[in-house]
């Protein structure tokens, strides 16, 4: 079956999610800069694109962030057809085998980090576990639907850290979201004094 894509908008003017209709990946990866898209064939492809500032894959997406000297509609029909025809020419070639994200993002949330060197895992508090479910219960599918990502940091004091990824990173309503939604969701759940900060660095 050949791949087909289609274009959509995200809540950040400056990323558009490229929807396809079968898997690109099992596993969430960011790419910021071109060097870390060395091992990922469609990745590497993209970033040849002088617009294309970062990516995000996600199971069956690719949202792409673009430089602010360019408009969606200048690109993203071009976009588009590439991706269609380099997925249904090249396909994803060894992006698995030869990559971890590890290599790619230096501060992935601590509960996903997977090292062959060190085995040991992290212990979450009965608290750190609750609010991990509740984001990805009732969080995570409603960003992933606009194209980005979100993953639990820490929780030090009543300051919950989040990560945000993909279309959420630099997204002008992510403000919006992390008062709005994820912190009026934990504050009812878990502790009224809890506040949602997201992750600078």
């Amino acid at each position: 079956m050949n791949y087909s894509i289609y274009a959509e908008s995200t809540p950040n003017p400056g990323v558009m999610k490229f929807v396809a209709n079968r898997m690109l990946v099992d596993k969430s990866i960011e790419i910021t800069l071109a060097e870390q898209a060395k091992d990922i064939s469609v990745a590497k492809a993209l970033f040849n694109f002088p617009f294309v500032k970062s990516l995000y894959l996600s199971s069956n997406f690719i949202s792409i962030a673009k430089t602010d000297n360019v408009e969606w509609d200048m690109i993203a029909m071009q976009l588009r057809n590439f991706i269609t025809d380099f997925l249904n020419e090249e396909g994803l070639k060894n992006y698995t085998e030869n990559i971890t994200e590890e290599e790619i993002i230096k501060s992935e949330v601590k509960s996903e980090v997977k090292s062959e060197k060190n085995t040991e895992k992290i212990e979450f508090t009965d608290k750190e576990k609750a609010i991990i479910d509740l984001l990805n219960e009732y969080i995570k599918p409603a960003v992933e639907a606009d194209g980005g990502a979100i993953t639990f940091n820490s929780y030090v004091g009543d300051v919950v850290t989040v990560n945000l990824k993909g279309a959420c990173s630099g997204c002008p309503s992510s403000t919006s979201t992390l008062k709005g939604g994820i912190e009026s969701l934990l504050n009812q759940k878990i502790d009224p004094n809890i506040v949602v900060r997201a992750n600078e660095g």
